[in-house]
């Protein structure tokens, strides 16, 4: 399997573009496909910097409605337009950043909603033997607290996002499960918990941004939260590769508790599944 990070927040060894933002490419036995596209554009260029070939993808993943998953979406369907598009029918509402001094809108571009190739999801999805899709995370232990400035707008009224626009996928493979969030919005954990729920195992790679990124300074608090965090993951036996919403000092503070059990991946980074 040839799973390769297209666009990340930090620049790789490979000369790739960056922004805030992710997408991965990823070959399996029977796919070729994509799982988010990054802010813009830019992943094109990466991708022909990694030699991939973008009009031969079958399938694209949207991990959930925001710009910076779902940026490019319009500029891919715009050179292959018979990949289907899987998304959930509530990623196409209106999401924004909303505090006391910033109301912006974060949410996907409308004009994805028209492609002719889009299939909208209501729950989960299994696509074949190969690649199913779940969602449906209700749980809270150890949300991010970041989401609390994530909001949805209902008419003239925000509302808190309860996440329910984010799905993950699991791909099957080699008697590997594989599953690939976005960003975790609702919980690393839960995510887990509700994989052991539908699959009755853990699954053998996590590849996904665990939202724990922030501009200001660390609280005490906020930096036993993510070692919580971490000491729950260290008891499973999963591989994790991270990046883009995870940020520089969480990832420091996991890896000190998680060693080679997490690695970090940066724009345009070949991920090995073995």
């Amino acid at each position: 399997m040839k799973i390769i990070n297209l666009m990340e927040n930090t620049e790789g060894r490979t000369g790739c573009l960056y922004e805030h933002g992710l997408c991965f490419y990823i070959e399996t036995e029977h796919h070729k496909l994509l799982v988010d596209t990054g802010a813009s554009g830019r992943f094109l260029e990466n991708a022909k910097k990694r030699n991939i070939d973008l009009g031969k993808v079958d399938l694209l993943i949207l991990s959930h409605g925001h710009y910076d998953h779902a940026g490019g979406i319009m500029d891919f369907a715009r050179i292959n337009q018979t990949a289907e598009i899987y998304m959930q029918r509530l990623a196409g509402n209106a999401y924004y950043h909303k505090s006391r001094t910033v109301e912006r809108y974060i949410g996907i571009d409308p004009e994805i909603l028209s492609l002719p190739q889009l299939v909208l999801l209501d729950g989960n999805c299994n696509i074949d033997e190969e690649l199913s899709i779940y969602t449906g995370v209700t749980s809270r232990r150890l949300w991010p607290k970041g989401n609390l400035i994530l909001k949805e707008k209902l008419g003239d009224v925000f509302v808190q996002d309860e996440f329910q626009h984010e799905q993950y996928l699991v791909i099957h493979s080699q008697g590997k499960k594989i599953l690939i969030s976005g960003c975790a919005h609702n919980g690393i954990l839960n995510i887990l918990d509700k994989f052991s729920e539908l699959y009755g195992c853990e699954p053998d790679y996590v590849i996904s941004g665990f939202h724990m990124m922030k501009k200001d300074d660390y609280s005490d608090e906020e930096r036993k939260f993510i070692q919580d965090v971490a000491y729950e993951l260290k008891k499973t036996h999963t591989k994790f590769y991270t990046g883009h919403c995870t940020g520089k000092i969480p990832y420091q503070i996991l890896e000190s508790i998680l060693g080679d059990q997490i690695q970090y991946v940066h724009s345009g980074d070949r991920i090995d599944i073995v």
